[in-house]
């Protein structure tokens, strides 16, 4: 008998396991690749928008430390018919000088000094001020007429929201005090009114302010403001802002003393006048500042349906009757003061 084992059919191949063996390495290899590429395509798009969404607030930061201004497009006489003077005086800090027109009243000792807005000039035509400076005159004050940095005409500087502003309004205080001033009114607009606030807190050359539509840069209104132009969220676009502006216009938030000036108890009479349709600086902010104010002579104003800087054009006899009343009581306490001081001289 034949014991040899025959075999039929196809041999078969001791090399089939040790194929699939190298297939597998082979895919899982390849599968890793394609995870790390779509991986590195996801973080570079992650990437890609982070860096749109701080760029866009880079730009918003930086439009806001430049704003366009329109140049002067008259003068005091041209417009008004009033003989002034074209004037050059120094910042307080001695950073800059300062252009202005002073516009005199024939042996006056009193003098408004105009504070002008944000992306506006010594002009700021839609308040309207040369309307302004000449009731102001009509009432025997001389006027100080002044453009900010931010709006100079030969030596453009950046808008600080008040940290290099209002150093640049106690240097025309200074110059209406150099020419005589003995009762010094300072009348802002504003980011302008804002930065009297702030230069208020530090000057005692100041007799009285008068305050329209007050702005004061804070957190809050910051952010009130970019929402009415584009929608992104509080957070993270206020720490992103905050970051960007030391770096764009060397002045952060925290060096703008808003919560100082909030919490200020002001030493001299202040009339704050707002519109409750204020899309730029909530009216509940000068209710605030308004109420922390103990002088029997500061008063308020808060107007229905009126809007940002808009008041004089909407209430234009109002507006005139509070502010003369206001002057009216701010000139008899400065008499009654240079009484009193006279008396305890003798």
């Amino acid at each position: 008998m034949d014991l040899a084992t025959h075999r039929t059919g196809r041999p078969v191949s001791r090399k089939t396991k040790e194929d699939k063996s190298d297939i597998a390495p082979n895919l899982s290899l390849g599968m890793i690749r394609v995870k790390h590429i779509v991986v590195a395509l996801l973080l570079s798009v992650f990437f890609f928008f982070v860096f749109c969404f701080i760029a866009l607030h880079g730009y918003i930061a930086w439009v806001l430390s430049n704003p366009t201004v329109a140049p002067l497009y008259s003068n005091p006489s041209l417009a008004k018919g009033l003989d002034y003077e074209d004037v050059t005086f120094q910042a307080h800090d001695g950073s800059r000088a300062m252009q202005g027109w002073y516009i005199p009243s024939k042996d006056s000792t009193k003098t408004i000094v105009f504070s002008h807005g944000y992306g506006a000039n010594r002009e700021e035509s839609w308040v309207p001020m040369y309307d302004l400076a000449h009731y102001a005159h009509s009432l025997n004050f001389n006027v100080v007429m002044f453009d900010y940095g931010f709006a100079s005409q030969t030596n453009k500087d950046i808008a600080t929201g008040g940290k290099k502003e209002s150093q640049q309004l106690l240097g025309a205080i200074q110059f209406a005090k150099d020419r005589g001033a003995r009762e010094i009114v300072v009348w802002g607009f504003s980011m302008g009114a804002g930065t009297a606030l702030q230069a208020g807190l530090v000057t005692e050359d100041v007799d009285a302010m008068i305050l329209d539509s007050t702005f004061l840069l804070e957190p809050d209104t910051l952010y009130h403001n970019i929402k009415q132009n584009i929608d992104l969220p509080r957070q993270p676009s206020l720490e992103i802002m905050e970051l960007l502006f030391p770096v764009l216009n060397g002045t952060g938030l925290n060096q703008i003393p808003y919560s100082k000036v909030k919490a200020e108890d002001y030493p001299f009479p202040v009339l704050f006048m707002h519109g409750t349709k204020d899309d730029k600086a909530p009216y509940p902010i000068a209710e605030e500042l308004a109420a922390n104010q103990s002088n029997p002579y500061s008063d308020s104003w808060i107007v229905e349906d009126s809007h940002h800087e808009l008041l004089f054009r909407e209430h234009p006899r109002e507006y005139l009757r509070r502010v003369s009343a206001f002057l009216g009581n701010v000139h008899l306490a400065k008499s009654q003061e240079n009484e009193q001081t006279s008396i305890a001289g003798k």
